[in-house]
């Protein structure tokens, strides 16, 4: 039995990068395969949009009141994903093989247990969250039927984030990579196929946009199922003897749950937005929308980075390897500020012409155009705050995070919102999201000097 222990440490240092590599090529090799996926999911994010913008300005407006129950969704794939990736991570830099098998396994049923409850808000819910935000029947048809699809339907996109996670904790991202780009290439490819009804298919218009995105997340989680028993070696799928543990439960949902509140708090902020903006028109909602789709171009690639990111932070944190754990950190840091940096410039050189991709009205440019320009300043501070928030997962103190979120959406964002909202002008409203952003940075700035002296400073 040692013998095979020392064997099953060897081959996880033999075969991991993470505690060997140069940190910058470490990163950018992980990264990159993740930016370019996630730039992907965001091309499908704006195409999606760009379709349904073509059968009507109320059919953009009803996706973009759908928003935050898919955001939601997502973000609890997510959540529970970060859990699970830290902890399969932190055992391969422990050298533990029964943890990394046994964290991987509790992760996929935590995901199963978040399918079915959106499967309960698809089956029962989503047609009263509709009428909650307008008395507009069109908009409230639209959104039901695209919610209903996407939640229903939702095991894809839990099946494809759960397997894509455990590819990342090992990091094979280029593998990862793959099975997003699938998704999404599939998606986009669907969309206007089943949307106009091309192809001799029929024409189902915004119920087209959900099947397409469906489609594409169930086969891409599909293949990522397949590409973890096939390819990573590192994580043992067996249920032979399996049980649920508590303590592993537990140790996900301590950093998985704070990451699913950070997204809840950010569906709660999105509904919130759309109640206030639906005081002056359904156009303001529509716009509110449209920038959610386009900012996904520029923070996207930030995420990328935060996922090739973490499972080093956590492998190194497992290794106690401080230095290499500090240089990820502030290597992140730069980067996704430049990229931060890059968008901003975009947006406040052509926000017409990105507005224009979504059949934009007279009176929807009108409104577009100064809230892309006041919202992108946002977007440097914004860009430290997402690595910020990253390194608190990856270090297990997930709470940190939400309580940046809670206090940058909550605190301030909404409130500050509301308030400007009062003055009877639309554009004041946009104020609050630079405001809300500068609060996060200076709470980030100081959580992160509070974990590093804690956990980081003695290693």
């Amino acid at each position: 039995m040692a013998q095979k222990s020392v064997q099953a440490k060897q081959t996880i240092q033999k075969e991991n990068k993470m505690g060997t590599m140069p940190v910058n090529k470490l990163l950018l090799s992980m990264a990159l395969p993740m930016i370019i996926s996630m730039l992907v999911q965001a091309l499908y994010n704006i195409v999606d949009s760009i379709f349904v913008a073509q059968l009507s300005e109320n059919a953009l407006t009803a996706v973009s009141m759908a928003f935050p129950v898919q955001n939601l969704m997502i973000g609890t794939a997510t959540g529970i994903g970060v859990g699970m990736n830290a902890f399969v991570s932190k055992n391969l830099g422990q050298h533990n093989q029964e943890g990394v098998n046994k964290s991987a396994l509790h992760g996929i049923f935590l995901e199963t247990i978040n399918y079915l409850i959106f499967l309960c808000i698809g089956l029962f819910a989503v047609d009263k969250f509709m009428q909650t935000q307008t008395n507009i029947t069109e908009i409230v048809e639209y959104g039901t039927t695209y919610l209903r699809i996407v939640c229903i339907c939702s095991f894809g996109i839990f099946a494809q984030v759960s397997f894509e996670r455990l590819l990342q904790s090992t990091g094979k991202t280029v593998l990862s990579m793959t099975t997003q780009l699938t998704g999404a290439v599939i998606n986009i490819i669907l969309d206007p196929i089943l949307i106009f009804g091309l192809f001799g298919m029929p024409k189902l218009g915004i119920a087209g946009a959900a099947i397409a995105t469906v489609i594409g997340q169930v086969i891409a989680g599909t293949f990522a199922v397949i590409l973890n028993l096939k390819k990573n070696k590192e994580i043992h799928l067996h249920l032979d003897g399996f049980k649920l543990e508590k303590k592993y439960i537990g140790r996900i949902l301590y950093v998985g749950i704070p990451s699913v509140l950070m997204v809840a708090i950010g569906s709660v902020m999105s509904y919130g937005m759309n109640l206030i903006l639906m005081t002056f028109s359904s156009t303001a909602v529509a716009v509110f929308g449209a920038y959610f789709k386009l900012q996904s171009f520029v923070f996207m690639p930030v995420f990328g980075l935060n996922n090739g990111m973490v499972p080093i932070v956590s492998f190194n944190l497992g290794a106690r390897n401080k230095e290499r754990l500090v240089k990820t950190v502030k290597l992140g840091a730069c980067y996704a500020v430049g990229i931060m940096l890059v968008g901003l410039i975009v947006i406040q050189i052509m926000p017409a012409t990105l507005l224009g991709m979504f059949n934009a009205s007279e009176q929807m440019l009108e409104i577009g155009v100064p809230a892309l320009r006041i919202i992108s300043v946002s977007f440097v501070f914004a860009g430290f705050c997402v690595i910020a928030s990253s390194t608190f997962q990856a270090l297990g103190s997930g709470l940190l995070s939400m309580s940046v979120s809670f206090v940058r959406q909550l605190v301030f964002l909404l409130p500050a919102a509301f308030i400007l909202s009062k003055f009877g002008n639309v554009n004041l409203v946009w104020l609050a999201f630079p405001i809300a952003e500068i609060a996060a940075v200076l709470l980030s700035a100081i959580f992160l000097r509070y974990l590093y002296n804690k956990v980081v400073k003695d290693l």
